[in-house]
């Protein structure tokens, strides 16, 4: 663990974390990729019991808004659910030469991982910056020019909180 890094947990504050795919690549591009995050997401939030307030899976990073879990901490779910989506999506295939070449959501390069090691986590006390950080969340699909509207990308909360319809996974709004 790098020095100075400092984790609030055990406050019942709501916890605003992103995290990227390695060297910022799009490896959740494919639609097949944001599913499997999604699905995997949905399982590891039953496992350690936390809610999940909102979230967007982009091609390249990921934003999760969530309370602290019933069973470990916050760095504990995001290790695993990095963890299990790494191994869902990485497929291994040998080269004609013998070489093991793992490939990620569907790419052709030669990577090490599917994630940077680390993640940022944000302490969420108020409702105004629930508010402020679930927006900025919905708007990432549109800033990036990916739809027209942040009602059209799937892969987020806003369709949820916009008109209560159910998302991917199942949202626990809290007031």
């Amino acid at each position: 663990m790098s020095k100075g890094l400092i984790r609030h947990y055990g406050r019942g504050h709501l916890h605003f974390i992103t995290f990227t795919c390695y060297r910022r690549l799009p490896l959740l591009r494919s639609v097949r990729a944001r599913n499997a995050f999604v699905n995997i997401l949905s399982q590891v939030r039953d496992r350690y019991g936390f809610s999940l307030v909102g979230y967007v899976v982009m091609p390249e990073h990921i934003h999760l808004l969530i309370s602290e879990p019933v069973k470990g901490t916050p760095s504990t779910v995001i290790q695993v659910l990095k963890q299990r989506v790494s191994r869902r999506l990485r497929r291994k295939k040998r080269k004609p030469t013998g070489q093991l070449r793992l490939t990620f959501a569907s790419s052709d390069d030669l990577l090490p991982r599917l994630w940077q090691r680390r993640f940022y986590d944000f302490n969420v006390w108020s409702l105004k910056k629930k508010i402020e950080k679930l927006q900025y969340m919905h708007m990432n699909p549109l800033k990036r020019k990916l739809v027209g509207h942040p009602k059209d990308w799937p892969w987020s909360s806003f369709s949820f909180y916009a008109k209560r319809d159910s998302a991917l996974v199942r949202i626990d709004p809290i007031a």
